[in-house]
């Protein structure tokens, strides 16, 4: 019987900080995503995206995941770029998190490293 290939999936990971003041306006556009934001982030190839909050130290540090099933994230990323429904919506969630030194554009977002899987 054959089977068909499974699609090669790459997992990535980033940590932001979020503004105190600021974090209820994030959660909030999260509670309610714009759909036509959700259907970008599905049509450049990214499935199981989630986004958790921590707060450390009274600071809400943010974690987010996604697995990435296509075979180009870098032209999939400048297409949600170019987006211009995404572009607002990172208009009005960029406020919320706070610059990172160092980092390239937007700057909010530090990639974290995987240490460990188990599929």
């Amino acid at each position: 019987m054959n089977t068909p290939a499974l699609a090669s999936v790459r997992r990535f990971a980033w940590v932001a900080e979020a503004r105190p003041e600021k974090i209820d306006r994030y959660l909030g556009l999260h509670a309610a995503p714009w759909p036509s934001v959700n259907a970008m982030i599905k049509a450049c190839n990214i499935r199981n995206y989630s986004i958790y909050v921590r707060r450390i130290g009274g600071v809400p540090h943010l974690f987010s995941y996604l697995e990435y099933v296509g075979a180009d994230f870098a032209a999939d990323m400048a297409r949600m770029a170019a987006d211009p429904d995404t572009q607002r919506w990172w208009a009005e969630c960029m406020p919320c998190l706070v610059a990172q030194p160092g980092l390239t554009a937007p700057g909010v977002w530090a990639d974290a490293e995987e240490i460990y899987h188990l599929p």
